[in-house]
């Protein structure tokens, strides 16, 4: 009819028409979204092989070590090393970049969990090439009181098979209780060695039209045991600069796991992004740090994507770096805040006696029986379950003292909300059953 407004679904298809458009000139500027829009170079910088291919291929192992090789031969200002090594036998890599100094903040990346997600990877490959090479005062700025951590292929067997889980077919981003895997293990110790203020989670995901289609999906930390403030951090980054940050550079974006009407926006259903601490983003903000998982649509938006496979991936991971690109103003912008949350979380275990969930998240009230309402002054453990779980422990930064012929893990300490679910039978993904003490 002649003078009728559109309905969302074709607001929507207009939109997406708009950016079928402008995604090949914004491909070309992959390595520019980062702060000020550009990377000015002393050096020329080293394309990533999947920019040399104009996003064709994804970039190749051998690729990625030459590329950290010669941002950090040559730009000064990159580190790498060896924090694991994979059942199969390749490298786990941590990129150290920008300000090592105690005040300096830290954020942490871990890409690519998941091995058949391969644009988050891309992404951190091209921050850590940026970020080495740039010269402008801003991104300066930010390096000199800002440590950026980068774990660029955090499942080098899954992405060499390009499979979801690692060699044994886990899934690496459940394993963050359990510790069984070098993967896992190897997040775990950077977690506990570095204290990351942010810990961002680049991932992919499938799309199922019209109700979860978005071109980027978020979501914070939602276990119950996340400490408030840092809670409330977490959703400013979604929602105040990461989500901005990508529709501004042409994406729009939702909640990962919600779906919505796609008329009125309104929420559907859930299906996804609960709150079990065996994954990362709720394990990372239990440990203490601002988190978000971020993921990236898979599925092709527009007939030119599905007829180039190149332009589906190279709008994949532009989204991603124009996500980034939130992220980075966020801790700019916020980093007195982040770090006063940060610290106020870990200072909590000493004097904290409220209880701790072992089920619920912040959208959904715990059940009968999921709340320890009054918490142990620690855990005992015999020698043998110790023996079994001493690394673990370790690894989660857990500290104990010997107590006759077994340990004593005092709740007083900075891992205090994550212990009970380390240690009490009640709790989900506990690794072993420790005898509470209550007699403080």
């Amino acid at each position: 009819m002649t003078g009728r407004a559109p309905d969302g679904r074709e607001r929507r298809a207009g939109r997406r028409r708009v950016r079928g458009l402008a995604q090949t000139a914004l491909a070309t500027a992959l390595a520019g979204v980062l702060l000020t829009g550009s990377a000015q170079a002393a050096r020329t910088p080293p394309p990533t092989g999947f920019e040399s291919t104009g996003g064709a291929r994804w970039t190749g192992p051998a690729e990625e070590r030459s590329l950290l090789a010669t941002a950090g031969r040559r730009s000064g200002r990159v580190s790498v090393e060896r924090i694991g090594t994979t059942k199969q036998g390749r490298p786990l890599r941590l990129v150290r970049i920008g300000s090592r100094r105690p005040a300096a903040l830290t954020v942490l990346l871990v890409c690519s969990q998941h091995g058949d997600e391969p644009a988050a990877r891309e992404a951190c490959l091209t921050v850590i090439r940026d970020l080495g090479y740039a010269r402008d005062r801003a991104t300066r700025d930010l390096l000199s009181r800002t440590e950026i951590l980068v774990i660029p292929t955090a499942n080098p067997d899954g992405r060499a098979a390009g499979t979801r889980g690692n060699s044994d077919d886990v899934d690496i981003n459940r394993d963050h209780i359990a510790l069984r895997t070098a993967e896992g293990r190897a997040i775990a110790a950077v977690l506990r060695d570095h204290r990351p203020d942010v810990v961002y989670d680049l991932h992919e995901y499938g799309a199922t039209p019209p109700y979860y289609d978005k071109d980027l999906t978020v979501l914070w930390p939602r276990n119950p045991n996340v400490q408030g403030r840092l809670h409330d951090e977490s959703k400013l980054l979604a929602g105040h600069h990461v989500r901005p940050a990508a529709g501004d550079a042409g994406h729009d974006s939702g909640l990962y796991g919600i779906w919505t009407d796609p008329v009125t926006g309104r929420p559907v259903k859930q299906t996804a992004g609960d709150g079990q601490e065996r994954i990362l983003r709720n394990a990372a903000g239990v440990k203490h740090a601002v988190a978000l998982l971020v993921e990236s649509r898979v599925d092709a938006l527009t007939e030119a994507e599905r007829a180039d496979p190149a332009l589906n991936n190279r709008r994949r991971v532009h989204s991603q770096l124009a996500a980034l690109k939130g992220l980075f103003s966020y801790v700019e912008e916020r980093r007195g805040e982040i770090a006063a949350a940060t610290a106020r979380s870990r200072a909590a275990g000493f004097t904290d006696r409220g209880p701790v969930r072992f089920g619920g998240a912040d959208n959904e009230a715990a059940g009968p029986g999921e709340i320890l309402t009054h918490p142990p002054c620690g855990y005992r453990l015999t020698a043998a379950r110790f023996a079994r779980v001493g690394d673990e422990l370790a690894l989660h930064g857990v500290t104990s003292r010997p107590d006759g012929d077994g340990v004593y893990v005092p709740l007083a300490q900075p891992a205090r909300r994550l212990i009970p679910l380390l240690l009490d039978e009640d709790a989900a993904y506990h690794l072993t059953n420790g005898q509470a003490d209550t007699a403080c």
